[in-house]
């Protein structure tokens, strides 16, 4: 969905945009999107839901909201999700009410979801933005891989062959953004939400009572 899109502006007033950023796994996507948040005060991060064990360090509500599978299938049953996925044989999903309560009130979000759940927000979330981030080659994505240390010989090769399907995705999102070095990439993902800010559709019909636009 582009960003040019008319519905991005509720007739009340201003509505928070949801940024979707996606990418392969050990691209960098976390902290960057640390560096974003922590730099920008009017945007806030969008916890999602997952059925995976909490990692090291991880708090429930901040990082992830953790649930069990049961709940998870309930979630599914009642529609709560704008979307969910399958990655690496635990569920991820974004519910409804995690989006829409904070964009209602005019809070800018990021949404940190996987190829397959952009798929199903593009249908279901309009005027959302959607952002690739890249690493600069897929040799330099597997020298990160081997570099942090975290995953077997086995699991690197599943993840590098998931990132050559995953970057096949890149022409349906509306920004690249390539984390060849951090600094310009916080850099360049900030521009993407202060233009976006900016569109023509977003930023007229909140000041249609002190202007005469025709």
């Amino acid at each position: 969905m582009s960003p040019q899109d008319a519905r991005l502006v509720d007739a009340s007033g201003r509505t928070g945009i949801p940024f979707v950023v996606s990418g392969p796994s050990g691209v960098g996507k976390s902290t960057l999107l640390r560096r974003v948040l922590a730099r920008d005060s009017g945007i806030a991060f969008c916890v999602s839901h997952t059925t995976r064990v909490p990692r090291g360090g991880e708090r429930n509500g901040e990082d992830y909201h953790f649930v069990d599978d049961p709940a998870f299938d309930r979630g599914v049953e009642e529609g709560r999700f704008l979307e969910w996925a399958v990655y690496q044989g635990n569920r991820y999903g974004t519910s409804r009410e995690a989006v829409e309560g904070p964009t209602r009130k005019g809070i800018d979000l990021i949404l940190e979801v996987e190829v397959q759940g952009a798929r199903q927000l593009r249908d279901r979330l309009p005027g959302a933005v959607f952002v690739f981030v890249l690493s600069p080659s897929l040799k330099c994505l597997e020298e990160h891989l081997r570099e942090r240390k975290s995953d077997s010989e086995e699991a690197i090769r599943e993840r590098l062959a998931r990132a050559r399907e995953e970057v096949r995705e890149v022409r349906r999102y509306d920004y690249v953004v390539v984390n060849d070095d951090l600094d310009r990439a916080v850099e360049d993902l900030i521009h993407v939400i202060e233009a976006c800010r900016m569109v023509r559709a977003r930023v007229v019909p909140m000041l249609r009572d002190r202007f005469d636009f025709g």
